[in-house]
């Protein structure tokens, strides 16, 4: 294979992960603007001659009110009908806008062929498989609040919610499927329904997120002229590429509430465990190698060993902090995708050691 092929795949393999990011956090800054829309529509649509409705404590805006109840007064049909056509619309064009930006900046590159798939498995450990699940449960929580905030019966908002984050990403899967450089993976799909289902299931459940996946990310410098070079080459030269890229530098977490499970304890709201997964030592999809145009090795570090790490720390839910200011709730929502930095077990190459500081 010559270099441009390795190059590309190794480097782009990951592209729809990497989309699925950004899209992730565009949604959750527009459901953060949507949580302020609520909070001033909720005053507006007051209608004293409503009867109050009733709540449970549990049905709350986990992500976008952090910890608000809902409003406490009835929607007419026209206003749920009002704001059903306007969070349609929104994802719609919003994503619509994402796809023509995605096929400009990739596909349009690249040579376009029959579809077809590809197995993608044994590449970077599944750490990108890990971001695909955490992409897909991202969305899908996040247009489920915007869906909250139309008003909707609960089981349609979790249901319509909870399935975007799958469908946005299969439409991206399908566009791999028909990119000669690429190609539908059924590793990816899987990630992707999985990631949906985890937020469905907790919302059907308890009404609520016990268990948030999150992610955190720390700039990595492999202390090597030649591995800065290949990192360069494969994950970028920017923060903002290897953000998104760097898979020996990104961590994905479960993080659990600890009082949601034992609610008798006298444990605060906010405090939560983690477990999480990542890997390092990775130069290559699938081997710490490259090949230049003639065939021939032009990177070869075999002797790097490739391996997993699986982390224990303490985390905050932000979505229990009771907040009224509408600047820190837009922080907390922001915060709340993110795992908090914090000490760290871990456990990689057959032994445990502590990080005092985890990003």
């Amino acid at each position: 294979m010559g270099q441009t092929s390795v190059h590309i795949r190794a480097s782009l393999a990951s592209h729809s992960c990497t989309f699925s990011s950004l899209l992730s956090f565009c949604l959750l800054v527009t459901c953060s603007f949507s949580s302020g829309a609520q909070d001033s529509a909720s005053k507006a649509y007051a209608m004293p001659n409503l009867e109050a409705r009733s709540y449970d404590t549990q049905d709350r805006i986990s992500v976008t009110g952090i910890n608000a109840l809902p409003p406490t007064s009835e929607l007419t049909p026209k206003q749920i009908k009002s704001r059903v056509r306007f969070v349609a619309i929104a994802n719609v064009a919003g994503y619509s806008a994402l796809l023509a930006g995605l096929n400009a900046a990739w596909y349009s590159k690249y040579e376009q062929t029959k579809f077809h798939s590809f197995n993608d498995n044994a590449e970077w450990l599944q750490v990108d498989k890990a971001g695909h699940l955490y992409s897909a449960y991202a969305e899908s929580r996040t247009s489920m609040e915007l869906w909250r905030w139309t008003g909707i019966d609960r089981k349609k908002r979790i249901w319509y919610g909870g399935l975007s984050g799958a469908f946005y990403q299969t439409i991206i899967e399908i566009l791999d499927g028909f990119s000669a450089e690429w190609g539908w993976s059924w590793g990816d799909f899987s990630a992707n329904l999985l990631g949906s289902a985890t937020l469905i299931a907790q919302e059907l459940a308890w009404d609520d997120q016990r268990i948030q996946l999150k992610f955190s990310f720390h700039k990595k410098n492999y202390g090597d002229h030649q591995l800065n070079n290949r990192a360069g080459d494969i994950f970028g030269k920017t923060l903002s590429e290897r953000f998104i890229k760097d898979y020996n530098a990104q961590t994905y977490w479960a993080s659990v509430n600890l009082r949601s499970f034992f609610p008798k304890t006298s444990l605060p709201p906010w405090l939560a465990i983690a477990v999480g997964y990542g890997a390092d030592g990775m130069f290559g999809a699938r081997a710490n190698t490259a090949k230049d145009d003639l065939g021939i090795i032009s990177f070869d570090r075999r002797d790097i060993k490739r391996y997993r790490q699986w982390y224990l720390s303490p985390d905050i839910d932000f979505t229990k902090i009771k907040t009224k200011k509408k600047g820190v709730r837009l922080l907390f929502t922001v915060l709340s995708a993110f795992k908090f930095p914090a000490p760290s077990l871990e456990f990689s190459n057959g032994k445990f050691s502590v990080n005092a500081l985890h990003f």
